[in-house]
């Protein structure tokens, strides 16, 4: 059992923020700021494709609902939502990360470097690729 499925079990301590029938939240036990917390859904999917279609809403209505009580519960300005799919995933269970933000509290918007395409040409080829692979995977 993965240890998000052991606290969404009651298995493992956590100090929770949010209980729903289908998903949880809990502080995170390193945080960026205080409030920092982690959304997941009860049932364990590794990843956001393993994700049912029908998880997804109510999964970032509860990230929505987490952003607004770090505002208004923590004085936040605003907040930091994301979700590592794989790649610096530290836990295989899908969490959605609320961290909780202010002017200047030192956290620099994405924490890789960002670049450029070498041109407008470059830039539409890999817009077409991730068209036609979408195509692959419409909505359900």
């Amino acid at each position: 059992m993965c240890s998000f499925c052991a606290i969404a079990a009651n298995e493992k301590p956590a100090v929770l923020v949010l209980e729903e029938e289908e998903m949880i939240a809990f502080l995170d036990h390193r945080p960026l700021f205080w409030g920092h917390s982690l959304l997941i859904p009860r049932r364990h999917y590794e990843t956001m494709s393993d994700l049912p279609a029908r998880l997804i809403g109510p999964l970032f209505e509860g990230a929505r609902r987490l952003s607004l009580a770090m505002e208004e519960g923590l004085g936040a300005t605003g907040s930091f939502v994301a979700v590592n799919n794989r790649v610096s995933q530290s836990v295989p269970h899908v969490h959605v990360h609320v961290v909780p933000r202010r002017r200047k509290d030192g956290l620099r918007g994405f924490f890789w470097p960002r670049t450029r395409y070498d041109s407008d040409e470059q830039a539409h080829e890999f817009a077409a690729r991730l068209r036609a692979a979408l195509e692959a995977h419409p909505p359900s």
